[in-house]
């Protein structure tokens, strides 16, 4: 029987395999991303050492490995994943995050992580939007590494305010003690997976409660990082 080969998301070429959903040369024209520091991501000289923001105030989290900036096609396609449904997008999305990572042990030392914490969305939302874009990454994603993940190892407590909507200092105090922890992580190497970070408060609060119950270390690991 002949079977109809799957299409590229972004050249519309055929796929070898079609559960990719991105061609390999595609694939690798996401992962660029740009000169930043090793712990918060934002712009900096090189990559070697952290820039002069987290000399004086280093973030909670160690080092973050982000595919690319928030631009085109990646933008696109993440905006896909979050707000039209197209959940096929996990796969190759999350696929383009594992070569990030992959690189990021090759030329920055990276340290392997032992379980994978996606973040989680209050239940309404998660009804409503049918899944959390954060756990589709995670499932592949913990598959290939051969880490540990778990959807429930963090739940969101209470409803908080849409991020991108608020400012700042309005994101922080959106987030305070809206999650709480439902697994043992003592002694881990976590990553947080998500799909975009702005501000990074959202990954900030969920750092600290996982050190605060004795994580060993937290890396952040998302699609896009932005301001």
């Amino acid at each position: 029987m002949l079977t109809v080969p799957g299409l590229c998301w972004l050249c519309r070429m055929p796929l070898a395999l079609s559960g990719w959903g991105i061609c390999s040369v595609c694939t690798r024209a996401l992962v660029t991303p740009a000169v930043g520091c090793p712990q918060c991501g934002l712009s900096a000289i090189h990559r070697a050492v952290p820039c002069g923001r987290c000399l004086q105030k280093p973030p909670p989290w160690s080092a973050l490995v982000a595919v690319a900036d928030y631009v085109p096609p990646l933008s696109g396609l993440v905006h896909q994943l979050k707000f039209s449904h197209q959940s096929a997008l996990a796969t190759p999305l999350a696929r383009a995050l594992l070569l990030a990572v992959l690189q990021a042990r090759r030329t920055s030392q990276l340290p392997r992580v032992d379980r994978l914490v996606s973040v989680p969305l209050y239940r309404r939302r998660h009804w409503r939007r049918g899944y959390n874009q954060s756990d589709v990454l995670c499932s592949p994603l913990a598959r290939w590494l051969g880490c540990d993940y778990q959807a429930s190892a963090v739940t969101r407590v209470r409803p908080t305010a849409v991020q991108h909507r608020l400012s700042a200092r309005l994101r922080k105090k959106n987030l305070k003690n809206a999650f709480r922890l439902e697994l043992p992580v003592k002694g881990l190497h976590i990553a947080i997976v998500d799909d975009v970070v702005t501000t990074g408060s959202t990954v900030a609060e969920l750092s600290r409660l996982l050190l605060r119950s004795g994580a060993a270390s937290v890396q952040v690991w998302c699609l896009c990082r932005t301001l």
